[in-house]
């Protein structure tokens, strides 16, 4: 969601300045590729970058065929094969021993529901967003449909003009039925063998900070390089400041009884727990129990967690322990703050993404389980 924010702030700054774009967009990988399906690229016509469809090997040649794009305002699909050994040949060096298709679409900035905008509004609310891009290997020379159309919750945006009007009602019921966990690409035969491919776009992670003190700065910045939406939570207003947290969404002050009842969240939104403060921390855990969090991290060694679920269940509060993480972040042997703001945000990407962390090396086969 991050490349997204960037993406909206570099086209409307390109708009407001009249410069022509396009957007690339990788819609299918086969084999080994640095980004997978779903990574952007925004080019203006006078050669500005903003997002990565790869580690730096693809961005040059997309730029200029981007830019033929822009020229001819007439959308195409490349594709780039680098299963040969030598792929030096093709002039991009990837050495990713995989198949990278790129679809790149001109940007109307008159249109109001051009894939710029359309992503835009999967970011106005805390709502998990289907995004439908389509592209035909098949017809790979011709002008490719793009990303036309937006579900989110009960709401389409966009339009399914661009495809033919027979195949309507089947790319509509597609859309009601789509129950995957994550996005995926699907090729319709009966569709003239068009491949549709539905992107999942998640709200941004929430995290709920409780801790206001120095070892919590880092968290925070740490979080907000990472993209996160962090709101700070603590008693102490001379600690829990914006001068001292510039890169927070939001600051909470209150009492623990008080604060918890001011947020709103939901299953993207985790909670760590850094107050050095136990009292305020039972009680925040135990109004934090209530709430559906897939992670609630807390600092400190076990014997405190253990004294605080054995507080709570003297009073006949039960804890989970699936979603209760203590202590807190991954063993990295960190020292630091820093250090152990690293462990806590590998830990919790681990969790989000149901991982079980671990060396690349010692995995067999490629590094993503799955090839969209």
């Amino acid at each position: 969601m991050k490349e997204f924010a960037q993406l909206i702030d570099a086209y409307d700054l390109a708009k407001a300045d009249g410069n022509a774009m396009a957007l690339a967009t990788v819609v299918q990988v086969d084999g080994s590729a640095y980004r997978r399906p779903g990574a952007r690229m925004l080019v203006t016509q006078d050669g500005r970058l903003t997002g990565a469809i790869s580690g730096g090997c693809l961005e040059g040649d997309a730029l200029r065929k981007a830019q033929a794009v822009i020229f001819q305002q007439k959308s195409m699909l490349v594709t780039y094969d680098t299963t040969d050994e030598d792929d030096q040949k093709f002039g991009i060096g990837l050495g990713c021993n995989g198949i990278i298709h790129l679809l790149i679409e001109p940007l109307d900035v008159n249109q109001v529901d051009n894939p710029v905008e359309l992503i835009r509004q999967a970011k106005l609310k805390r709502d998990t967003s289907l995004l439908l891009t389509f592209f035909s290997l098949k017809n790979s020379k011709k002008e490719q449909i793009g990303t036309i159309h937006l579900t989110q919750g009960s709401q389409h945006f966009g339009s399914l003009a661009k495809i033919k009007q027979e195949f309507h009602a089947h790319v509509l019921q597609e859309i009601a039925a789509f129950e995957h966990p994550s996005s995926r690409i699907q090729c319709f035969e009966q569709l003239d063998e068009l491949s549709i491919f539905f992107e999942l776009i998640h709200p941004p992670l929430q995290l709920l900070l409780f801790g206001a003190g120095n070892d919590t700065l880092p968290v925070a910045q740490l979080a907000s390089i990472l993209g996160h939406e962090v709101i700070l939570v603590d008693g102490r207003k001379a600690l829990a400041t914006s001068s001292r947290f510039p890169t927070v969404q939001r600051i909470i002050l209150g009492p623990a009884e008080e604060v918890v009842d001011q947020i709103e969240t939901d299953l993207n939104t985790v909670a760590l727990l850094m107050t050095h403060n136990f009292d305020y921390e039972l009680v925040v855990l135990e109004k934090l129990s209530q709430l559906l969090l897939p992670y609630i991290g807390i600092l400190g060694p076990k014997r405190k967690t253990e004294k605080l679920l054995e507080r709570l269940q003297e009073k006949g509060i039960a804890i989970s322990a699936d979603n209760l993480y203590a202590p807190i972040g991954l063993d990295l042997g960190a020292e630091t703050s820093e250090e152990i703001a690293l462990a806590i945000f590998a830990e919790i990407a681990a969790v989000v993404r149901k991982r079980k962390p671990g060396f690349l090396r010692d995995k067999p086969g490629p590094i993503h389980d799955f090839a969209l």
